[in-house]
């Protein structure tokens, strides 16, 4: 059949609102609740076919809906008042007894009474899809109405992690004569821009020059931010306000729910019904002297079996965590949140309350606690011959510091010590050099890297900083909880239960390069081939001991390694050149412990509180949580040294330090103190009349025209300028000569080596300030500081 020609052909005539009905406002309202996409009047007209005159009657109806509060808009889009709009931006904040996420939206008119309660089911995801989302995210989602009644109020589902952008903000109030202010920022990254509070948002009690804490409000095109006063922090002059910096810059959860701390008040003493009894053995703990946890305990004895000559039994007894924290429960949940406990110079934030890890779970001498045993039994040259785990009740004999302990096996005994000498402590070490040849044999990563620590006077104040002196008392627990982490990582795998392991990649070829080049640098080469294996880096720090690069090396090939993390994905312990490595042996403080006491449980039957059914996905992605909450831990710990030791420096500026060159950009210097340790800055333009390039390969900062170089590594005099307490940041001035370098002038063309030496400088008041409060990436990998030193433990 031919076609009419289409200006022939009949049209199609729109529907009039005598066709179709003018719908009710209870079906336009049905509507805009039930839909699952952006719903405006466009979108109304559409689905009831309606006419441009019905339009504009719909049109009005919707101004009037709006106006008497049954609809809401924002951001175009229309949805009941009352209810989130089908697509909301909502930030994660903790997890459901079944391990689900619970969010609420973003934004939230707190006089509406509490947000609704949004649960997130993750569904399986693979290593494609990208990262999931974890606590604390902020993310955009679609969410429908629960089913449930008792249940939460809506499901959702992430469509996009939206980027990680700042919510907080913590720094210096500056009071209005109209009641608001500004936020003066101390975080480094923030540039200097201020945040505007305005009449009514200072929480009342915030002055003028206090540290607060702020909620930003929304970006605005012009103009500063916004934000409101959430916490009044303290006075500025306090160093107990430093670590709060950290806690609220890092979003550092520091204050238990009332149904964790209801769950630890709860708790009762564990008792021996379905426990070995330990308690005759003479377990002791030995810790720092200010430590108020403490969550292992140990004992060695010489092995009667003949075909053992030599060897010894070992016993190590771990705080049982898992007795009182039980999946799912409160506290169980704030653990997970928080993953570890924090360590700041004047206080811990702990990863559970007090009533749990100063009390219940703290082996205190002579009375009884839960723990998880473990016998292990070592040959002469400290190699396992067997182990086994078992639930125990013990009774630790007493509690010992390392220089207490150290000190009695170097002669000199007190009260408490003397008794335990013979049967104790001497077999303790005895054992402890056994361990020590199968550790040289084995070849770890052998890095010398001081730990400094700030003392505290009685107020609080930093009265010094110390460099502890290293005692094989730290080596002996090092190497007894090392071993205990590798049984426990053995057991699980045996009997095929999901652990976390504790993994360190190889170092990158993009860092083995970075250091090949520093090497060849101090004229030493570093292979470019065969297995790169921990004995490689041992033999380049044998080379350099004692010499002036020793420090400086360690420091390098530090930075050159991986970071460790946490995964059910084995890929073995390369710092430690372990095959399989867990941690087992702090529970108290570390959620990744806890995970494979669980474990444990579950794998030998020790009771039903064991670790439930999970899939390795799950596993994973609690992996990554406590993986990034250690990350964050060690960067406020980092940030509020930096800023106590500023603070300690400020009545000192002017004088003159020796110290080292650590860092050379393009911008500057980077000097660390001998004597504190401090990092500071000399900015590149304040060296003197020449212009200073920056030499990559050398890594040094070299006179265009007179050869005068600094270089990773040199030993200076500097003058502190400027200290700022608030940022952790310390500006110097050079008062050392650079060595002098042959200069290259014009384009490739060797030029002759000047013979002007420009002055000492005296008073290098000129320079860029722009970068003098820049910090370089000083991550650190897996062999980061913790309170027994750099090995892992």
């Amino acid at each position: 059949m031919s076609r009419l020609p289409r200006s022939l052909a009949p049209r199609r005539q729109p529907k009039s609102p005598e066709s179709r009905p003018f719908p009710s406002r209870e079906e336009i309202l049905a509507f805009i609740a039930s839909a699952k996409t952006k719903v405006g009047k466009r979108e109304i007209a559409r689905e009831f076919g309606m006419n441009p005159a019905a339009k504009i009657m719909l049109k009005r109806l919707l101004k009037e809906w709006e106006a008497e509060g049954t609809l809401e808009r924002k951001r175009g889009a229309l949805h009941s008042a009352g209810q989130l709009p089908p697509v909301v931006v909502a930030d994660i904040i903790g997890r459901d007894v079944d391990g689900d996420f619970i969010a609420i939206p973003a934004e939230w008119d707190p006089s509406r009474g509490e947000p609704p309660r949004i649960v997130l089911p993750l569904p399986r995801r693979s290593r494609e899809q990208g990262p999931a989302p974890g606590i604390n995210d902020r993310v955009l989602m679609r969410v429908e109405p629960a089913d449930e009644e008792d249940g939460p109020d809506y499901t959702g589902k992430v469509i996009k992690v939206l980027s990680n952008q700042a919510k907080r903000a913590v720094g210096i109030f500056r009071a209005d004569k109209d009641g608001g202010g500004r936020l003066i920022p101390i975080d480094k990254k923030a540039k200097g821009v201020e945040i505007l509070i305005p009449p009514g948002q200072s929480a009342g009690e915030a002055e003028d020059g206090d540290l607060i804490a702020v909620e930003i409000g929304r970006d605005h095109r012009l103009g500063l931010k916004t934000g409101r006063v959430r916490e009044r922090l303290g006075s500025t002059k306090s160093e107990r306000a430093i670590s709060l910096i950290a806690i609220h810059t890092h979003e550092i959860p520091h204050v238990f729910s009332e149904a964790a701390l209801r769950e630890a008040e709860q708790a009762e003493e564990a008792t021996l019904a379905g426990r070995e009894d330990w308690r005759p053995i003479p377990l002791i703990t030995i810790d720092p002297a200010d430590a108020k946890d403490h969550d292992d305990a140990v004992h060695a004895e010489p092995d009667p079996d003949p075909d053992n000559l030599g060897g010894f039994i070992l016993h190590i007894a771990i705080a049982d965590v898992a007795h009182y924290v039980r999946p799912g429960s409160a506290l169980d949940r704030e653990a997970l949140t928080r993953g570890n406990s924090v360590y700041f110079p004047d206080r811990v934030v702990p990863m559970l309350p007090e009533r749990i890890s100063n009390d219940l779970c703290s082996l205190k001498p002579l009375v009884n606690r839960a723990a998880l045993g473990l016998r292990v039994v070592i040959s002469a040259r400290g190699e396992k011959r067997g182990h086994s785990f078992h639930r125990v009740l013990m009774r630790s004999a007493a509690k010992l510091a390392y220089q207490q302990a150290q000190t009695a096996i170097d002669g000199t005994l007190d009260d408490i010590t003397g008794p335990l000498i013979k049967p104790v402590l001497t077999p303790l070490w005895r054992a402890y050099e056994a361990l020590k040849i199968a550790r040289d044999a084995r070849e770890p990563l052998e890095l010398d890297l001081p730990e400094r620590k700030l003392v505290l006077d009685v107020q609080g104040h930093v009265a010094d900083v110390i460099v502890p002196q290293r005692l094989d008392a730290h080596r002996l627990i090092e190497e007894f909880m090392i071993l205990a982490n590798v049984c426990a990582a053995e057991t699980l795998e045996k009997a095929r239960i999901p652990l976390l392991y504790r993994i360190h990649d190889n170092p990158s070829l993009e860092k083995m390069q970075g250091l090949r080049t520093f090497l060849e640098s101090i004229a030493i080469s570093l292979p470019k081939q065969g297995a790169l294996r921990p004995d490689l880096f041992n033999r380049i720090l044998a080379r350099v001991k004692d010499g002036p690069n020793a420090t400086l090396c360690n420091e390098v090939i530090l930075r050159s390694q991986a970071q460790a993390e946490y995964s059910p994905d084995n890929i073995g312990h390369f710092g430690l050149n372990l095959r399989r490595y867990a941690h087992f042996t702090s529970p108290i403080r570390r959620y990744s412990d806890l995970i494979v006491h669980r474990g444990l449980i579950r794998a030998l039957g020790f009771g039903k509180d064991g670790l439930p059914d999970i899939t390795v996905e799950a596993m994973r992605e609690i992996g990554a949580q406590i993986s990034a909450a250690e990350r964050r831990a060690m960067a406020a710990e980092r940030e509020t040294v930096d800023r106590l030791i500023a603070l300690y420096l400020v009545d000192r500026v002017g004088e003159s330090f020796r110290g080292r060159i650590a860092g050379v950009t393009r911008a500057g210097l980077f000097v660390k103190l001998d004597k504190t340790g401090a990092d500071g800055f000399i900015p590149a333009g304040s060296l003197g009349d020449d212009f200073f390039r920056h030499d990559e390969a050398a890594h040094a900062l070299t006179g265009a025209r007179t050869g005068e170089s600094y270089r990773l590594g040199d030993s200076v005099n500097v003058r502190l300028v400027e200290a700022q307490p608030m940022a952790g940041a310390l500006r110097f001035e050079m008062l050392s000569e650079g060595r002098y370098v042959k200069v290259t002038r014009g384009k490739g063309r060797n030029g002759k080596m000047s013979s002007t030496k420009p002055a000492l400088r005296e008073n290098a008041e000129h320079g860029s300030r722009r970068n003098a409060f820049t910090k370089p990436d000083m991550s650190k990998p897996s062999g980061r500081r913790n309170r027994r030193g750099w090995v892992e433990d």
